[in-house]
């Protein structure tokens, strides 16, 4: 990703400990608001009335407001300073929170968009935040940070179906506590607001300049990224590893209920997926840098999560070391699509254009799988054509990573393309 911020030495920090509690709270809101309604999914459709279609509908929000968003959040942050601009996104998903639990289905939908648009600026300008601050550190900083969102999203998970039972407001009391993680966070962050980091603009303004004068301008090198049988292999690496995960974060607990799992099991695994697909980052971002060629890596992850929808699909009382499997095989192969941005491309410039195509449709790939999922599902009447669809889409992945896991690099771009 382009660096949206100056170098700032964390020793120029008056309060570093402040900051980095402020960077993990942060992280803390990126997941956690969202993949919480997965478990209470059931009761919302019972109070609401809709279908699984319509559910799967509303799973995919978050991500399309990924989409729309993410390319206007490096001008929100120019305008506005890196830090007030994430205290705007927890405003946004504090608001997002609150509108959702109030009774209807309209703001159910408005408040989870909300919600995702909030998270969608969080996602791109964390890590700029960090290269800003830490800069020596950036790779220990970033797993504990991915590591803190899997936990707190999977302690969220685990605690919804027994706020929702121990509470007469059900479903919307448990929806409504979440937004403590916003609340909590903005005041940590309050002193941060003194500060007013701005883009390089400045410097980016510089680097387009000497690329025009060796002929390589963004559109040239942004057209022969989607001319590359390269580029489209990470591409679906990274789409179809998407859509499986967000598949099974949004129907899991269904699932899992459909095969006479109580609601807070269903719960406590719907969680313990999260923390697995957390857990990868602790070995792959050391490992990464060591690896010349990726190919075994990026064959094996799909092969667990394959492992895990056969799992569940022939053996579903086994569902523990299935949902292991599964957020295990996702995250790994998730930090290897994010790793392959930049291992495959010659340069920055380059790389960026790799990133926003595979983000991009990546993401929109990702956003047909729960609708598609729940469209299954309400014409079968049970979930083994959707795991069976699943399977197969894993070993397309596995094929897929093979192929972008070779040593290669994208093709230069040429002034006359």
């Amino acid at each position: 990703m382009t660096e949206l911020c100056h170098s700032s030495p964390v020793r120029r920090l008056s309060h570093p400990a402040v900051l980095i509690a402020g960077i993990l709270l942060i992280a803390m809101n990126l997941r956690a608001p969202f993949t919480s309604i997965a478990p209470l999914l059931e009761r919302l459709q019972a109070a609401l009335g809709f279908n699984a279609t319509a559910a799967g509908l509303l799973m995919i929000l978050p991500l399309l407001a990924f989409v729309v968003v993410s390319p206007w959040v490096p001008r929100l942050a120019r305008g506005l300073g890196l830090e007030r601009s994430l205290f705007l996104a927890l405003l946004t998903i504090a608001a997002g929170i609150v509108l959702r639990v109030q009774g209807s289905m309209l703001a159910l939908y408005l408040g989870i968009g909300l919600i995702g648009a909030g998270i969608a600026v969080g996602n791109v300008l964390l890590p700029s935040l960090v290269k800003r601050s830490f800069a020596q550190h950036v790779a220990l900083l970033t797993s504990c940070y991915v590591l803190t969102m899997g936990i707190m999203a999977a302690i969220a998970s685990a605690l919804m179906v027994p706020l929702a039972q121990g509470s007469s407001a059900g479903w919307q009391y448990a929806m409504l506590i979440v937004v403590v993680l916003p609340l909590v966070t903005m005041g940590v962050w309050w002193p941060q607001l003194s500060r007013r980091s701005l883009p390089a603009a400045k410097e980016a303004e510089k680097g387009a300049e000497k690329d025009v004068e060796k002929g390589a301008t963004r559109p040239v090198r942004q057209a022969a990224v989607w001319r590359s049988p390269l580029a489209w292999q990470v591409t679906l690496f990274m789409g179809i590893n998407s859509l499986l995960f967000y598949t099974v974060n949004s129907w899991l607990p269904s699932m899992l209920a459909d095969n006479g799992f109580s609601a807070e099991k269903a719960g406590s695994l719907h969680g313990l997926l999260q923390l697995a697909s957390a857990l990868p980052g602790l070995i792959l971002v050391p490992l990464m840098p060591r690896l010349k060629d990726q190919r075994l890596i990026a064959f094996a992850t799909p092969c667990m999560s394959l492992a895990g929808f056969i799992g569940l699909w022939l053996m579903p009382e086994w569902a523990l070391v299935w949902v292991l499997l599964l957020g295990a095989g996702s995250g790994a192969s998730f930090i290897l699509a994010l790793s392959f941005m930049g291992l495959r491309a010659r340069d920055a410039m380059q790389s960026a254009s790799l990133s926003s195509m595979a983000q991009t449709l990546g993401y929109l790939l990702a956003a047909m799988g729960p609708p598609l999922i729940g469209a299954l599902y309400d014409m079968q009447g049970n979930w083994q054509l959707a795991l069976m669809v699943c399977a197969v889409l894993s070993v397309l992945m596995a094929g897929v990573g093979w192929l972008a896991g070779r040593d290669r690099q994208l093709p230069e771009a040429s002034a006359s393309e």
